[in-house]
């Protein structure tokens, strides 16, 4: 909905000619000039729901014992490895524990030094349903949202 030139009133307007000017005005101040055009029902057209698939990416929970075992395969000693990853022996200690939970970056990085798979990509689809762009926000909408 839009002001009327005239009042000031949020209401839906027509086009009207008063005192030789075009201006969109709502229906009671049409009656002042002559009505140009009337309003149009434009037809909302309802948008289907859209399926999005969203990639996540995790490592698997055996990442540990994994990691010892081709490190062990490999040769290396903790403090060679952490070396060649350029990390902190600290880090391979925590990691070959269990007790540090290594970022996909990370694991990336030992996936190809180690040549074994640590990282599982999941597909999983949303359905977003597509809300009017010309309602304001409400407290339930930003509560949906978070």
């Amino acid at each position: 909905m839009a002001v009327c030139e005239l009042c000031g009133k949020e209401a839906p307007l027509i086009s009207a000619i008063v005192e030789g000017s075009q201006m969109d005005v709502c229906m009671p101040c049409g009656k002042f000039g002559k009505v140009v055009r009337k309003p149009t029902q434009a037809a909302h057209a309802r948008k289907a729901s859209i399926p999005i698939k969203e990639i996540i990416e995790t490592v698997t929970a055996d990442y540990a014992a994994k990691v010892r075992q081709a490190r062990e395969k490999s040769g290396m000693t903790q403090a060679d490895f952490a070396k060649a990853l350029n990390e902190k022996e600290s880090v391979i200690q925590k990691l070959e524990t269990g007790t540090f939970h290594p970022p996909i970056s990370m694991a990336r990085k030992l996936e190809k030094m180690l040549k074994i798979t640590l990282v599982h990509i999941e597909e999983e689809e949303k359905v977003e349903s597509e809300k009017k762009a010309s309602s304001p926000l409400t407290i339930g909408d930003l509560i949906n949202l978070k």
